[in-house]
């Protein structure tokens, strides 16, 4: 497995800007996809508009524990999780909770990123499937990862109602 497997989505851009933008660009495409298609997948076996919202919502805490555990421990070894078992309640929860808590983690994971020193991105962390990385990795990992779903949810919302979520 590639260190990075969202590095494609960077393209060269700066991931911080990127992270800073993901809010924003989350609250835009869940208010022009509406409350009443957020629960429609778009095709059988695929994640809805809400289902997204949840997953980055679980993935930005750990995000944030990873960031911080990298910061606080010498050669941390980070816990994987199954993205699909995690996913098992994502029906039952509510997609406007879902933006808010990815919302106010994402403002705290900014703010963290906003103090560290330059030498924090250096500092070594071991995810146990993808072998040795640095904070950056850690990093740009988050931000591919949200263009990742971003464009998921682009077509949604291009398809979808306008009703405000």
């Amino acid at each position: 497995m590639a260190l990075n497997p969202y590095a494609s989505y960077l393209g060269g851009a700066n991931p911080l800007t990127i992270i800073a933008a993901t809010t924003g660009r989350l609250r835009a495409l869940a208010a022009r996809i509406g409350t009443g298609s957020l629960n429609a997948a778009p095709a059988p076996g695929k994640w809805s508009a809400r289902d997204i919202l949840c997953h980055l919502a679980d993935s930005e805490l750990v995000f944030g524990f990873r960031l911080r555990q990298t910061l606080a421990e010498d050669h941390h070894v980070v816990q994987p999780f199954d993205q699909d078992r995690w996913a098992r309640p994502y029906a039952d929860l509510d997609a406007a909770a879902a933006l808010a808590a990815f919302g106010a983690v994402r403002a705290w994971n900014l703010a963290l990123l906003g103090v560290v020193g330059p030498g924090a991105f250096d500092r070594p962390v071991t995810h146990p499937e993808r072998g040795d990385m640095t904070f950056r990795t850690v990093v740009e990992t988050m931000a591919g990862h949200d263009l990742n779903h971003l464009a998921q949810l682009e077509p949604l919302a291009s398809e979808r109602g306008h009703a405000s979520l």
